[in-house]
């Protein structure tokens, strides 16, 4: 074990928890990648980390509507679909998007979900037009 993998390990032992376990993106399923982007807090996550360096953001940093064992259980299933890294850093969790690794497992699929969303209505609207004009 190398010595910053040891001084990790008793971070972590102080900490109370266990590291992450991370799940490569080459071993997730599209279905599972899917299920895992359909949650709006979810969703809001990878949004922000999007926007911000590697490693920048802590489990703490995110305004989401959700207690600590929630936000625990989304960033959980964002590592089991291959989309985030964690690391601890002294008592604070920190994340990482795992941006190339998932667009070489599922090309396309990341970028189409940052894209900012249009609303239903205005969608609405959209087809309501393009109905009128033909």
């Amino acid at each position: 074990m190398s010595a910053s993998a040891s001084a990790q390990s008793r971070v972590q032992a102080r900490a109370g928890r266990p590291a992450p376990e991370h799940t490569h993106p080459d071993e997730v399923s599209m279905t599972t990648a899917l299920a895992a982007l359909a949650d709006p807090v979810r969703l809001h996550l990878i949004r922000e980390m999007a926007r911000s360096a590697d490693w920048e953001r802590t489990c703490g940093s995110f305004d989401v509507p959700v207690g600590k064992a929630a936000l625990s259980h989304h960033f959980a299933v964002l590592r089991g679909a291959g989309l985030i890294e964690q690391r601890d850093i002294g008592t604070k969790r920190a994340n990482r998007l795992r941006r190339a690794e998932f667009d070489r497992r599922f090309p396309g699929l990341l970028a189409a979900v940052l894209r900012e969303h249009v609303p239903a209505d205005a969608r609405d609207g959209d087809r309501d037009a393009s109905r009128l004009s033909s």
